[in-house]
């Protein structure tokens, strides 16, 4: 993803430097990045920091390093900040010396997050849970890529998200939904990779709005930058051609662009943040291939 990110500027031009001074201005004194009602979060950290990364900026290492090592091997973190500290942890990579220097918290971290493996051998954010989720299951995945950690039992979780598929080729976030989504579907494509391609990515192109973006669902009205970045990482990734709805994605981005130097979530959207910035470099990234 930040690979693909890093063609952003190819088409951003000369407001490349409006998004570079947006997010050092999203990242407050204790070293975090904001969350949208501007405290730090870890979430929001890991959109930060893959920004930066994006727009080949230096991490603000002697800042950010202490509010990361604050949290150590995560112990009162939800399953999603869990996931979010690993990311941190191995971008900041060489630099994280307590992390360098001790095995114990990336164990730890492997072991908490494998707390949440569902009963179906997915992963849910709940502990115990029967069932997986497909955001838990990307989640997951990619926390065990940053830990440099085999993830266990990988045949249990592609049955698990061979649960979620529905009957048009898509994917549904949990057992009980009947309707799939864009970021579901999206998810599972990236854990199951050439096995889901063909008809998934047929549903995905569906999901694109006759004004530009990609949908949700099939019942959301609009559409939503979320949707839109990861529907294209989807496609590109499948190798699937994205050129029929190139031009009308680049006009939805635009319509979210600020020239404060962030990007808005969709159309009612009045706050602007990190998380939907890198969406918006992803998105432009992926365009400009």
């Amino acid at each position: 993803m930040i690979r693909a990110a890093r063609r952003a500027p190819q088409l951003l031009g000369e407001s490349t430097p409006l998004v570079r001074k947006f997010i050092l201005r999203k990242q407050n004194t204790d070293g975090g990045f904001q969350d949208r009602a501007g405290r730090s979060d870890l979430y929001y950290t890991v959109f930060g920091m893959q920004s930066l990364l994006a727009l080949q900026m230096p991490i603000p290492v002697e800042s950010v390093s202490p509010y990361i090592a604050a949290f150590e091997d995560g112990e009162h973190l939800d399953f999603v900040h869990l996931c979010c500290l690993a990311r941190c942890r191995a971008i900041l990579g060489d630099t994280d010396v307590k992390y360098r220097k001790t095995t114990y918290i990336k164990e730890s971290l492997a072991r908490r997050i494998e707390a949440h493996r569902a009963g179906d051998g997915g992963y849910h954010p709940v502990c115990g849970s029967s069932h997986g989720t497909a955001y838990a299951a990307f989640l997951a995945h990619g926390a065990y890529q940053d830990l440099q950690t085999p993830l266990p039992r990988p045949a249990r979780l592609a049955n698990a998200l061979h649960l979620l598929a529905t009957p048009d080729g898509a994917w549904a976030n949990e057992r009980a939904a009947k309707i799939a989504s864009t970021n579901s579907t999206a998810a599972a494509m990236a854990f199951l990779g050439s096995i889901s391609s063909r008809a998934a990515g047929r549903w995905l192109l569906a999901q694109a709005h006759p004004l530009g973006g990609f949908r949700a669902s099939p019942l959301a009205p609009l559409p939503d930058l979320l949707s839109t970045a990861t529907a294209l990482h989807a496609l590109t990734a499948a190798g699937l051609p994205i050129a029929s709805v190139r031009e009308s994605c680049l006009d939805f981005i635009d319509t979210l662009w600020s020239n404060e130097g962030g990007f808005h979530g969709h159309w009612h959207d009045d706050l602007l943040d990190v998380e939907y910035t890198f969406y918006g470099l992803l998105a432009l990234g992926l365009l400009a291939r």
